[in-house]
């Protein structure tokens, strides 16, 4: 793939970790600490799209905040362009910006109910571009609506006129206004009808091809990451269980907890849909602030041995496909 493709994004051991005060009444406790992302690599090409899946809590939008710096990395490198985003001054940082952009999971929460599609979608540009004359912004902004499906005569309605599904296609076009190099899609569907979920996710896949975009897609839905993304990151607990190309990753998932996810995901046939075995997962996720020893997996495993509680796995394999799993050869 490095021969065929500009690698644009490097991350290395990305760690967050965020420090929670002790509830002890006593003022010498020490704060503990929640560890929402906990040494991730990633390796993300032009054009390609990159789905990460996991159960809520598993730190995922975290994972995409750090990236573009919302939250701050407590170790680890991103890699963006040949530069380390996370050694970049605040100034140098919103500079970055413009290349790199974010979709959220809410489309009408994310969007300011006081300003109007128009003014929505040109803020970037007025933010990153001050000299340009209102007409040349109408005018990119107009272009930029008709890619995204929207109509120009909605330019002065506000988010509330809208549907979730036209509410999501403005914080596309807003997004896409600067044109960007890649965009971290934070569950962007999640909030959305299914059949809206399909209009989005096929929206994103047409732009993508026409624009040359990068895209990190965040989801609960399998069978959304499985139409969109070339490669699959699998998280569980802020680690990373499984990783590779989205066909071998589908067709033979080798860690447990990717099992259970897979098995999870409707098949369009009845008879097969009535005959497959749901592998259910006992118990809850657990703390983050209080992680299992050795795999983070292993309270929950079906398969756990005593050697998962003293070791902790890292991911083997290659690019295609890599797993973290003792008992994975």
């Amino acid at each position: 793939m490095e021969a065929e493709k500009k690698l644009i994004l490097d991350i290395k051991d990305l760690k967050v970790h965020f420090s929670i005060a002790s509830k002890s009444a006593w003022p010498w406790s020490k704060p503990a600490t929640l560890k929402a992302v906990d040494g991730i690599d990633i390796k993300l090409y032009e054009g390609e799209t990159l789905g990460v899946v996991g159960e809520s809590g598993c730190g995922k939008s975290t994972l995409a905040r750090a990236i573009i710096g919302l939250v701050q990395a407590t170790e680890g490198n991103v890699v963006w362009m040949g530069q380390d985003l996370t050694k970049l001054e605040d100034e140098a940082m919103r500079l970055k910006r413009k290349e790199i952009q974010m979709i959220f999971q809410d489309p009408l929460a994310s969007l300011n109910p006081r300003m109007s599609v128009g003014d929505i979608i040109s803020e970037p540009l007025r933010t990153f571009y001050p000299n340009l004359s209102k007409d040349e912004i109408k005018e990119q902004v107009k272009e930029m609506m008709d890619k995204v499906g929207l109509l120009p005569n909605v330019i002065n309605r506000y988010p509330h006129e809208f549907s979730g599904g036209q509410c999501q296609r403005i914080g596309i076009a807003r997004a896409l206004i600067l044109k960007p190099k890649m965009i971290i899609c934070d569950e962007p569907v999640s909030a959305l009808d299914v059949s809206i979920q399909a209009q989005v996710v096929n929206l994103l896949k047409e732009l993508q091809k026409d624009l040359g975009l990068s895209l990190i897609f965040i989801a609960h839905d399998l069978s959304v990451v499985k139409h969109i993304s070339d490669r699959v990151l699998v998280m569980y607990l802020g680690t990373a269980v499984e990783f590779g190309e989205c066909a071998p990753l589908f067709s033979e998932p080798q860690h447990p907890y990717t099992k259970a996810l897979m098995s999870a995901v409707p098949i369009p046939d009845p008879k097969l849909e009535r005959a497959k075995k749901i592998q259910m997962l006992e118990g809850d996720l657990p703390s983050p602030i209080n992680p299992p020893s050795g795999c983070v997996f292993r309270t929950r495993c079906p398969v756990a041995t005593e050697a998962c509680s003293q070791t902790k796995p890292q991911l083997k394999g290659d690019e295609v496909h890599s797993v973290s799993c003792l008992l994975v050869p």
